[in-house]
């Protein structure tokens, strides 16, 4: 699988809305609101490379309220602990990490 890191900009009176047509893009597995330059960071699952350029401006760059995006790919995923598990619903089961 490959990740790739897209930061977005904006409308800023939109930016929930933005989120969640974001989101509802089907090789999106997360959006985060940020603080700093971008108001946006999606990640990107795709099997093979030439899907993020299908998805980042085939999709993305579509969505209306995103003003621009830069698209970072990653190499390698760096992890001690199981992501999904600290990041999921119920913050029980993260408890002890």
């Amino acid at each position: 699988m490959i990740t790739a890191i897209v930061l977005l900009r904006c409308e800023v009176g939109a930016i929930p809305e933005t989120a969640q047509a974001v989101a509802d893009v089907a090789a999106v597995s997360e959006v985060y609101s940020v603080t700093g330059d971008w108001e946006l960071v999606a990640l990107v699952r795709v099997r093979a490379h030439e899907e993020i350029a299908d998805v980042v401006t085939g999709e993305i760059a579509k969505v209306q309220g995103v003003t621009a995006t830069h698209t970072m790919i990653a190499f390698r995923a760096y992890s001690t602990v199981d992501l999904e598990r600290m990041w999921g619903v119920g913050f029980d089961d993260a408890e002890g990490l």
